[in-house]
């Protein structure tokens, strides 16, 4: 049974946080929060009397990090990852209970990212991403090279003091915000998110009672406050207290932090996005080829319940518009649709609540059925709109809730006019028209390409939203020896050195 979700509905309305500040669990001067779901509200200390202790003053206080080697940041996140598995782990059942209220996912969803956090916070994971992403040698030391003037550059990937603002549409992101702070040896005050205050808590709680002394637990605070309080965030956003903030969300809450950014105090923005899919007309082939691609489409876009950035809500099919074109494109609607609803209850489920405004707009779809065919939507489960134009439903924007549109296309060059700089992931069948495809699609904005089926599937060790964010959390510093006898001075005119150091690099 998942924990707490059978309890009487009115044990669950009220719930009890706390703050985490470098390897200190605080739970006095409760103040009450409204949570993200209707009625329901949290209590956490109230983050004005800690506002002078939530940032690290003074950033030489870092240097325990540098005690460590890579190999004992790794042991660290794997005994962590061993200590989050949902059935043992008191504070994520807590958090799963809370979050079971106030997420916009459904039970089962939620559980199936906590049930992942072993996995993320594995050895081999933590590996790939640090090699991956930033270089295991930059994190462990100077690494040199010689330059083309003589002298010999070292650089090594230090951390920063980084305030990461998260959102809450998974857990997984305040998680892989904790595993990225700890591989970069950065120190990290995370602001959890009113539909999510729980699932980062719960984890600093764990490595509070695994090892509260550890260098990586004494550098990770976790605390609430309201969004969009000025005369609070005023006195914490600045370049004093940190050198980076990391803001996921909605536009509004990324362009609010924009006011905030000066110089000495970088934005790295993951910001909103939107995606697509693009199936060509080899999905016709056969009736099993096209249920093969249909169960593909169903899974970008009914994994997580389409909440993320990543999920198809617009699908462009190369099959052409004339009647027989249509008719092959209403059954791949139909094929898609019935491949959702089959989904497992851990990919995908009917959503908690839909928008009613977009419920009325595909009941409008559904009426005009000389331009569209609507398959679903029925029962608020989710929906296939097929367009019977080579244009997307003129609300496509408000997509969502496992509502998707499938637009018929004759030429793949209409697809450009969909994809900007806003447009994140790329779903393709086959591989060929993927191949194709990516380097034009680049220039105009796309920032990843996948196999049809995997865009709910990234990979961790890549970049996203076309930024290395992992890279950039660390702050990039060089060190130089430069020989006058090889490197030509400022003090001369530098012609006499000119020769003698391309030789010496040469040689």
């Amino acid at each position: 049974m998942d924990p707490g979700l059978n309890m009487d509905e009115e044990a669950l309305q009220t719930f009890d946080a706390g703050i985490v500040i470098r390897g200190e669990w605080i739970d006095d001067h409760r103040i009450p929060f409204g949570g993200r779901g209707a009625g329901i509200r949290f209590t956490s200390p109230d983050p004005i009397r800690y506002l002078q202790r939530l940032p690290l003053s003074n950033p030489r206080a870092m240097s325990d990090l540098h005690t460590l080697s890579f190999a004992d940041i790794a042991d660290y996140i794997d005994r962590l990852g061993r200590r989050l598995t949902l059935a043992d782990n008191v504070h994520l059942q807590q958090a799963l209970t809370a979050s079971c209220l106030t997420s916009s996912l459904t039970p089962s969803l939620l559980r199936r990212g906590y049930e992942s956090l072993p996995h993320l916070f594995s050895r081999t994971n933590a590996v790939e991403i640090a090699e991956s992403t930033i270089g295991i040698a930059h994190l462990e030391g100077w690494v040199e090279r010689r330059m083309n003037d003589g002298r010999t550059v070292s650089i090594r990937a230090f951390g920063s003091r980084t305030l990461h603002i998260v959102a809450g549409n998974s857990p997984l992101i305040s998680a892989l915000s904790i595993l990225r702070n700890a591989i970069t040896r950065s120190d990290a005050l995370i602001k959890t998110p009113s539909n999510d205050p729980f699932t980062a808590l719960a984890i600093a709680r764990t490595m509070l009672e695994m090892e509260p002394g550890h260098p990586l637990t004494r550098h990770l605070s976790v605390a609430y406050w309201k969004g969009g309080d000025e005369a609070f965030e005023q006195k914490l956003y600045r370049p004093q207290n940190f050198e980076k903030i990391v803001a996921w969300g909605g536009f509004a809450s990324v362009r609010h932090v924009t006011k905030y950014i000066q110089p000495g105090l970088e934005l790295i923005s993951l910001d909103p996005k939107r995606s697509v899919s693009i199936i060509g007309p080899e999905a016709f082939a056969s009736d099993p080829e096209m249920r093969n691609v249909a169960l593909r489409l169903a899974a970008d876009i009914g994994g997580m319940n389409q909440e993320g950035c990543v999920n198809a809500r617009v699908v462009y099919v190369l099959c052409g518009s004339d009647a027989e074109s249509l008719a092959r494109l209403d059954r791949l609607g139909q094929y898609t649709y019935e491949a959702m609803l089959a989904l497992p209850e851990g990919v995908s489920t009917a959503p908690k609540a839909v928008n009613a405004d977009l419920c009325a707009l595909v009941d409008a779809a559904r009426l005009n059925d000389e331009w569209y065919h609507v398959i679903g939507g029925m029962n608020r489960e989710g929906a296939i709109i097929v367009s019977h134009l080579s244009e997307p439903v003129d609300f496509a924007a408000q997509l969502g809730k496992r509502i998707a549109n499938l637009v018929p296309i004759d030429d793949v060059e209409d697809v450009f006019r969909a994809v900007d700089a806003y447009t994140q992931t790329v779903g393709v069948y086959p591989e060929s028209l993927k191949t194709r495809l990516r380097d034009r699609m680049a220039l105009v904005g796309a920032q990843r390409f996948t196999s049809l089926g995997y865009a709910v599937l990234p990979s961790l060790a890549a970049p996203q939203d076309a930024i290395e964010s992992t890279r950039e959390l660390c702050r990039w510093i060089v060190c130089e020896d430069c020989d006058p006898a090889v490197t030509a001075p400022l003090w001369t005119d530098g012609t006499i050195f000119k020769s003698s150091a391309l030789e010496t690099v040469a040689t």
